[in-house]
């Protein structure tokens, strides 16, 4: 089959590679229909995620049609079947899946001993991430085996498309848990960082929760004026001082929730001293993450507030102003996305027409034009916001 392969840093490869197969009597084989490239996927295409391999099939936003299941899968799945696949593999057993804590799902990550050196404990298996994560192939391919396939999947009503469907699997509930950690309440100001894919689908799910007030912060225009059809205010950071915007509009107070839907590689602008000094200590291996929006998050949230982060971080922040945030008597809340928690009500939403993800599609091409996407996901080329690929 074809896959779309890392080979190492901003070197991705459509390549021919063995079809998967049953390993599990709790596996399935699905053939992909779509698959998307994620914020997330950069990171690895940067070579900033530690414990890639070459030959590991990237992706983990995919859906397609069930062509064949294991022994232990049951009734659950059925072949010809239309499901999403969601990118934590859950078990749907242990202790923190009955809780609901799909993210850290206890069982499922193949490599937990390279896992717990580094977080302590294991998290759940990823599809096309860090062996960190189980070094899973991911959905980029024109098959993908799914482990515990009965547990890990969404079935896809038949009245919706792929496009609307597809993003169930992660930046609609990404974006919708970022804005469930706020605790929003009809008085809020929701400042969200960010306004790519999980940034659009946090602006909108902090609206259907019935903020007050949204803003939205980017340097994009066709991403502010993306935000701005979605109900933002918003703010181009190149142009005008995120502060001091943030305080007109709070006479002074800030804003009482912050969602940092940037994450890792996080920028002001290449000329300012805090984006070269957190370049600098990225090169001298001092950190491994830009920290500027958690950073700026941090100053501006009002005392009391909340600060959501479904950014992705992957390693060490230098001068994270805690005491600032203990003082503050700010709370943290992040994570990856818990799926599979949010799957009835976002399907509902969807059906009931409150939210059609599609909205943040700009680009489809072929499975085999996925390297050219990647450069031009990430270069935001082309008014380029999100890429849907087609096997």
């Amino acid at each position: 089959m074809k896959a779309l392969v890392w080979h190492g840093k901003q070197d991705i490869r459509c390549e021919s590679v063995p079809d998967p197969v049953i390993e599990d009597p709790r596996d399935a084989i699905i053939k992909v229909t779509s698959c998307a490239i994620c914020g997330s996927d950069l990171h690895l295409f940067h070579n900033l995620i530690p414990a890639m391999q070459s030959g590991d099939i990237m992706g983990h936003e995919m859906m397609g049609e069930v062509v064949e299941t294991g022994s232990g899968v049951g009734n659950t799945l059925r072949k010809g079947e239309r499901i999403v696949v969601p990118f934590t593999i859950t078990c749907g057993e242990c202790e923190q899946c009955r809780r609901g804590n799909f993210s850290v799902c206890e069982r499922t990550n193949r490599k937990r001993d390279m896992a717990e050196k580094v977080f302590g404990h294991p998290t759940a298996g990823l599809f096309g991430y860090t062996h960190l994560t189980g070094g899973y192939p991911g959905g980029q391919a024109e098959y993908l085996r799914v482990p515990f396939a009965d547990s890990t999947h969404i079935k896809v009503p038949d009245s919706m498309t792929d496009e609307q469907a597809l993003f169930l699997g992660d930046i609609l509930p990404t974006g919708w848990q970022a804005a469930v950690h706020c605790d929003i309440e009809p008085d809020d100001v929701v400042a969200i960082w960010g306004c790519g894919p999980v940034g659009q689908m946090a602006i909108r799910s902090a609206v259907l929760l019935g903020a007050k007030q949204v803003v939205a912060i980017d340097c994009i225009p066709e991403r502010l004026a993306m935000a701005a059809a979605g109900g933002a205010i918003t703010i181009d950071f190149k142009n005008e001082s995120v502060i001091e915007r943030l305080n007109e509009l709070t006479e002074g107070k800030g804003p009482q929730k912050c969602i940092d839907a940037v994450g890792l590689e996080s920028d002001v602008s290449a000329s300012q001293p805090d984006t070269l000094l957190d370049r600098a200590k990225q090169a001298l291996m001092l950190e491994s993450d830009r920290p500027h929006v958690l950073r700026e998050a941090v100053y501006v949230c009002r005392p009391g507030g909340i600060i959501s982060v479904p950014g992705v971080y992957g390693g060490l922040i230098d001068k994270f102003p805690m005491g600032v945030a203990m003082n503050k008597g700010l709370s943290f809340r992040m994570g990856q996305t818990h799926v599979k928690r949010w799957t009835d009500d976002l399907v509902r939403r969807i059906e009931e027409g409150q939210i059609d993800p599609s909205f943040v599609i700009t680009h489809t091409a072929k499975l085999e034009d996925g390297p050219e996407m990647y450069k031009t996901f990430r270069n935001k080329d082309d008014k380029c916001i999100k890429v849907v690929l087609k096997t």
